[in-house]
């Protein structure tokens, strides 16, 4: 708690510093949590256009660790010490406003005609009781990122199964390669790469102490006996998997959209595809992405016409794929990614794609499962015992 006062205080004194360079405008602070730093010189070019484009407003950032984020809406609500926009994780977007820190957008929004191309899905989890509560930054999912020299040395087909998939990671390991991994963590980013495989079974987010949850549990257990997995996957956050994979450490991955632009960029030469993650019964991915929210007790006036800025369609166009994102926006995505195979690979499995709540309660929901894999890995629970203990977790948050 003290830790992060302290950082609090820290971005509240930055910004003081640089409203005072910023000559008169309105200082709008913004919070994001992305560690690529691709993404953030991207997120900066976008601040420092809007900033260029009048003179009544100055955008400041400010970097938030994912592992932080949440812990930090909750405090600075207490504190009186929350920025004026954030993005955040959609998942968690209708917790928040739950909450009432979030400024109710929807009249602002009625007469937008911009607001009519957004797909459901990534509207519906800025939404609240039928209100709107924010607009979604872009969308994401997951494939399975795999090695192709590595599957070919090894005579490896590419997966599709999960039977072939353990066969896969399991002919793949060596003594300095791991067949596969995924980030594990015990937060909302080991709970989006987990879900797909619980999804797969044709269980639902909620349902892990069943036959399908019990079975998902014992694939993560599989992988982690075999040593195709790594137990260090528990500590490993996506951009880190994603490090690994680049290194050669790792065979196969699986990881989203936004890894992509930089892969190309560091390792131009590395062979390398992706495909759907393998199924069980059917396939699934994660629906990911960001939103855009607006603090109620913040400056919101200034910075829903930063909103407005920078959900304009054609300026979106110049930077969501180099966020390796899909837009939000249905006139924008269809004129995405042409003729990339590899992105092209990711708007079809949007079609697989599941979305995590939105459900007020969500986070709560996602540490339980979160939890659950992190004991079946590290082999401190079975899958039956991690399952019912999740699940008497998320029966009690749920009744």
């Amino acid at each position: 708690m003290k830790k992060l006062l302290a950082i609090l205080m820290c971005i509240v004194m930055i910004s003081c510093g640089l409203s005072a360079v910023a000559e008169g405008k309105t200082t709008v602070n913004l919070w994001y949590y992305w560690e690529n730093l691709n993404h953030q010189a991207e997120l900066d070019k976008i601040i420092q256009g809007y900033n260029s484009s009048q003179t009544q407003v100055e955008v400041v950032a400010s970097y938030i660790p994912f592992a932080d984020f949440k812990k930090q809406l909750s405090i600075g609500a207490a504190a009186d010490m929350l920025p004026d926009i954030v993005i955040l994780d959609n998942p968690d977007h209708a917790a928040y406003a739950s909450m009432g820190i979030f400024a109710d957008l929807t009249d602002r929004l009625a007469g937008w005609d911009g607001l009519q191309y957004y797909f459901d899905g990534p509207l519906n989890s800025c939404k609240l009781d039928g209100r709107i509560y924010g607009i979604p930054f872009g969308s994401n999912d997951l494939a399975l990122f795999y090695n192709e020299d590595m599957l070919a040395a090894a005579n490896v087909a590419v997966p599709t199964t999960w039977d072939e998939l353990v066969a896969a990671a399991k002919a793949l390991t060596t003594d300095k390669v791991y067949g596969i991994a995924m980030s594990c963590l015990q937060n909302e980013e080991g709970t989006f790469n987990y879900l797909p495989f619980q999804w797969s079974t044709g269980e639902d987010s909620y349902h892990i102490n069943s036959e399908g949850g019990i079975k998902a549990l014992n694939l993560y257990k599989t992988l982690s006996e075999d040593g195709s997995l790594p137990k260090e996957a528990i500590n490993w956050t996506q951009g880190d998997v994603m490090n690994q994979f680049i290194s050669g450490n790792l065979a196969m991955m699986v990881n989203g959209t936004w890894q992509v632009p930089t892969m190309r960029e560091t390792v131009p030469d590395l062979h390398w595809n992706v495909t759907y993650i393998p199924k069980d019964t059917q396939y699934a991915s994660g629906l990911g992405g960001e939103n855009f929210a607006i603090i109620a007790s913040g400056h919101v006036d200034e910075a829903f016409d930063f909103l407005m800025y920078v959900t304009n369609p054609d300026l979106i166009a110049t930077y969501i794929g180099n966020f390796g994102y899909i837009a939000s926006r249905s006139d924008v995505a269809s004129q995405q990614f042409i003729g990339d195979d590899v992105m092209q690979l990711f708007i079809s499995s949007m079609q697989y794609a599941q979305a995590r709540g939105p459900q007020p309660e969500w986070p709560s929901i996602s540490d339980a499962l979160s939890t659950a894999f992190n004991k079946v890995i590290t082999g401190i629970a079975t899958p039956e015992d991690a399952a019912a203990e999740a699940q008497a977790t998320i029966d009690g948050i749920l009744q």
